[in-house]
């Protein structure tokens, strides 16, 4: 798999640092409360186990699983949530957990869903932003890293199943999803 990857962005020891870091900040601005961490399947569950792990607060696990992009490298637009959340969001402080905010459709379809159904709060947290592809208007209240307009892989991150165990994000090459 590493022969498919064209550079390494971020190590596995920066991804780390950067992951006690966000864990730091959400402890601090989360004091007092209870969060229901909404983790996106199947990308984000890396960072999602990695963040709850730094995480000094009352947490509970909850997982959605929608998808926008399919076996291709670029967003359809079009959100199909696939596993909806087993826990009631009513009244409750929502942290949704993603892999990469990209274009932000995805984002921009929960967030709005989450809140209609009661949420008292609902923020993000993504190990990755792409701003520069964002078409939807989205808040990212804890980011890990900016990447560049090139399609990433490793830590979640996936090009049709695979990939997602890498340790590293690295950019793929791109003869690999040109085939």
């Amino acid at each position: 798999m590493d022969k498919d990857v064209k550079e390494i962005l971020l190590t596995a020891e920066q991804i780390q640092q950067r992951v006690a870091e966000l864990g730091a900040q959400i402890t601090a601005d989360y004091e007092g409360k209870t969060i229901l961490l909404c983790g996106i399947l199947k990308g984000a569950v890396t960072f999602f186990t990695d963040l709850s792990r730094h995480i000094r607060v009352p947490v509970e696990f909850d997982f959605l699983s929608c998808s926008s992009y399919g076996s291709s490298t670029t967003s359809s637009g079009f959100v199909k949530i696939r596993k909806d959340l087993d826990s009631e969001v009513e009244g409750r402080d929502i942290l949704i957990v993603e892999d990469i905010i990209d274009t932000g459709t995805t984002l921009s379809k929960l967030v709005p869903l989450l809140q209609d159904r009661g949420a008292k709060s609902v923020r993000l947290a993504t190990i990755l932003s792409k701003p520069s592809r964002r078409i939807a208007d989205v808040t990212v209240d804890y980011n890990g890293f900016e990447v560049p307009d090139a399609f990433v892989v490793g830590y979640g991150l996936d090009y049709n199943g695979f990939y997602r165990n890498l340790p590293y994000i690295g950019i793929l090459k791109e003869e690999v999803y040109n085939k």
